[in-house]
């Protein structure tokens, strides 16, 4: 069983920064496939970025050159740094965690999943 906890949400300006970071414990980590989607009350989840365990990395277009994916598997984290932040990124973030080492952009393929944390930009 993985549990993954996701921290760094906050309130930021548009044109900010922030960085998510997730913490895995429990399976292994180094082998997994690891996600961050978003979702806004009342939409779908959406796709933000991915990275495999071999740190091949995805980014859906809208944050493409502005998000930043990577992980520590020292650590057993995966980190998202966001830049350029604009007020149609607020939503809540999740982290997620797959059941191979490949880095999938659809949600079903993860298996495991943090309870999120609030990302709110300011325009």
């Amino acid at each position: 069983q993985v549990q993954l906890v996701e921290s760094g949400g906050r309130l930021v300006q548009a044109g900010g920064s922030l960085r998510l970071s997730c913490t895995a414990s429990g399976g292994a980590f180094s082998r997994t496939g690891m996600g961050w989607f978003r979702q806004a009350p009342g939409k779908e989840r959406d796709f933000v970025a991915s990275i495999s365990s071999g740190r091949s990395t995805f980014y859906a277009n809208s944050v493409k050159g502005r998000f930043t994916i990577s992980r520590e598997n020292a650590k057993n984290a995966v980190y998202l740094q966001m830049n350029s932040l604009k007020f149609e990124d607020t939503d809540v973030y999740y982290c997620a965690a797959a059941s191979t080492g490949w880095a999938s952009q659809t949600s079903y393929e993860y298996a495991y999943w943090g309870l999120g944390t609030q990302v709110t930009v300011s325009s």
